[in-house]
């Protein structure tokens, strides 16, 4: 086999192998760049750490399984089975919302 025939031979090899690893990563760096990065929401077990988080925001109790906050005075205040005390502004920027029975 002449020396250029095999070249072109291990070069095509080479291209096929390789094209479809770098075509998913180029895809997987779009996609990595057009969406935005996920809101992270700073959870606190206690009132007044949160309140140290955010001297200037309401605390509010999120029910983390619902994505549905409770303010001070409400019913379900610090009282739900899986839930935190969070920052209102950090909260409505994570998408979470207030409960609407007042509850």
């Amino acid at each position: 086999m002449p020396l250029r025939l095999a070249a072109a031979i291990i070069t095509g090899f080479i291209a096929a192998s390789v094209a479809p690893h770098a075509r998913a990563e180029a895809s997987q760096a779009r996609v990595a760049l057009s969406s935005p990065a996920p809101k992270r929401l700073a959870l606190f077990r206690t009132e007044p750490a949160a309140q140290a988080h955010c001297p200037g925001d309401t605390v509010i109790w999120l029910n983390t399984e619902s994505a549905i906050y409770h303010l001070k005075g409400e019913k379900w205040y610090g009282r739900t089975k899986h839930g935190a005390y969070v920052c209102k502004k950090e909260a409505g920027a994570a998408g979470d919302q207030e409960t609407r029975n007042g509850q």
